[in-house]
């Protein structure tokens, strides 16, 4: 029997604080919530997920490389690193694995600066906007991707 896909969801900066951080924008859900959610949805995918979050862009980025050859995809929310780190960026890139890149808030709704995404251009795709909801989204379209 085939080993199950691995995928890496990577939480980036300041999500370790969701359910208590800017409620108007980020809501309630707390990140160990959310990493329940994906881990119920992934044993009904019939695949396996790993959590890591980090406040620090090179922990991040040690992560991401540290996991490429480990698993078939990532589902990536760079928090603010989204829009300045061209590191991160490089990383997920250099992965060489499908990206999908998720944002609880509309950040297009936002303050222009948050317009601007360094990943979106190796994404796979990009959610942003449905909440929590939207890393669900992602594994699934990830997993569709991957053809499981």
């Amino acid at each position: 029997m085939a080993a199950a896909v691995r995928i890496l969801v990577l939480h980036g900066p300041n999500l370790n604080q969701l359910g208590t951080r800017e409620p108007d924008v980020y809501g309630t859900t707390t990140l160990e919530q959310i990493n329940a959610d994906l881990a119920a949805a992934a044993k009904d995918l019939g695949v396996e997920v790993e959590f890591f979050q980090s406040n620090h862009e090179g922990a991040l980025i040690d992560r991401v490389q540290e996991a490429a050859a480990a698993v078939g995809g990532m589902v990536v929310n760079p928090g603010g690193f989204t829009h300045t780190s061209v590191a991160l960026r490089d990383a997920l890139a250099g992965a060489a694995v499908p990206v999908v890149e998720v944002h609880i808030s509309n950040v297009f709704a936002r303050e222009e600066f948050r317009h601007e995404s360094l990943v979106s251009g190796i994404a796979l795709g990009v959610i942003s906007g449905l909440g929590p909801h939207g890393y669900r989204l992602g594994l699934e379209a990830l997993v569709r991707h991957l053809g499981r």
